[in-house]
């Protein structure tokens, strides 16, 4: 009886061609060997390692980072505002101006001084003054009335939130939206606010120009008396300002006749588009 023919797998020499021993017959019994990989084997690919979990990115990584210039506003009032890059990363629009490792200043002379501090503010400390507080209040700014009566404490939030709108940064646009709707103020303030949204937001953006409309439509009829004909200055200089509340106000006379008189409302369209006799 022959001897077994032995045939070893995986690497080695029985990657080359079968090992034959004993002469190898050609009706030899074949075994066999699988690979065993243990501790101490090497398997393919490499030294076996074990996956390092990925590294914790600490505060003082972003100040060991290199310091980018900003350059806000221009003539007289420009100022020069300094931050850590890895922080200013954290912005797409930032991200991309820094591609090139020779950034080092970047110009925004359309921005507000006021607005940039407190994007940098937030990128530093996850927030920006005044602090929203647990029950749903602002904290209090002692350099501000506790009515807003002009609208500088409604367009600062404004202004934070366009800028986030162009840096790319959504959950501080979120935020300082929120905070649009936790100041006090008059209706001079209010229309100061409804210019800047109407002027510097898209027509496509719902979540800052719908609850605007909402508000003035629901109470027109009695700020306008209280705006000295600002409020009819908006209209002819925003007219989808006008066309916002005029439809806020007709979708919800809509909902009232549509609950008080079921098929009601379609009765009235129906008939309003009939022609009507002439000399009446």
């Amino acid at each position: 009886m022959a001897d077994p023919e032995v045939r070893l797998g995986g690497s080695g020499l029985a990657d080359e061609g079968d090992v034959e021993m004993a002469g190898g017959d050609e009706g030899a019994e074949v075994i066999e060997i699988p690979d065993v990989v243990g501790e101490d084997t090497v398997a393919e690919g490499g030294a076996a390692e074990e996956e390092k979990p990925a590294q914790r990115v600490t505060f003082i990584d972003y100040l060991k980072s290199p310091m980018i210039e900003l350059l806000i506003g221009n003539g007289d009032a420009q100022t020069l505002l300094m931050a850590h890059k890895a922080l200013l990363l954290r912005s797409p629009f930032f991200t991309q101006k820094l591609s090139s490792p020779d950034s080092k200043r970047i110009e925004l002379v359309h921005d507000d001084l006021d607005a940039m501090s407190c994007f940098l503010e937030y990128l530093y400390t996850g927030e920006y003054f005044p602090h929203k507080l647990p029950g749903g209040s602002l904290e209090v700014d002692p350099m501000e009335p506790k009515t807003d009566e002009s609208g500088a404490q409604l367009l600062k939030h404004a202004r934070v939130y366009t800028l986030a709108e162009k840096l790319e940064m959504p959950t501080l646009k979120s935020l300082a939206h929120s905070k649009i709707h936790l100041v006090n103020s008059t209706a001079p303030a209010e229309l100061a606010y409804a210019r800047y949204v109407y002027s510097h937001t898209t027509r496509n953006d719902h979540t800052i120009r719908k609850p605007v409309a909402s508000f003035w439509g629901q109470r027109s009829h009695v700020l306008r008396h209280q705006t000295e004909g600002t409020f009819r200055d908006m209209c002819m200089d925003f007219p989808e300002f006008a066309f916002d509340v005029l439809s806020f106000v007709l979708d919800a006379e809509e909902k009232r006749t549509s609950r008080k008189g079921g098929g009601a409302v379609e009765d009235d369209v129906g008939r309003s588009a009939k022609k009507r006799a002439r000399g009446i």
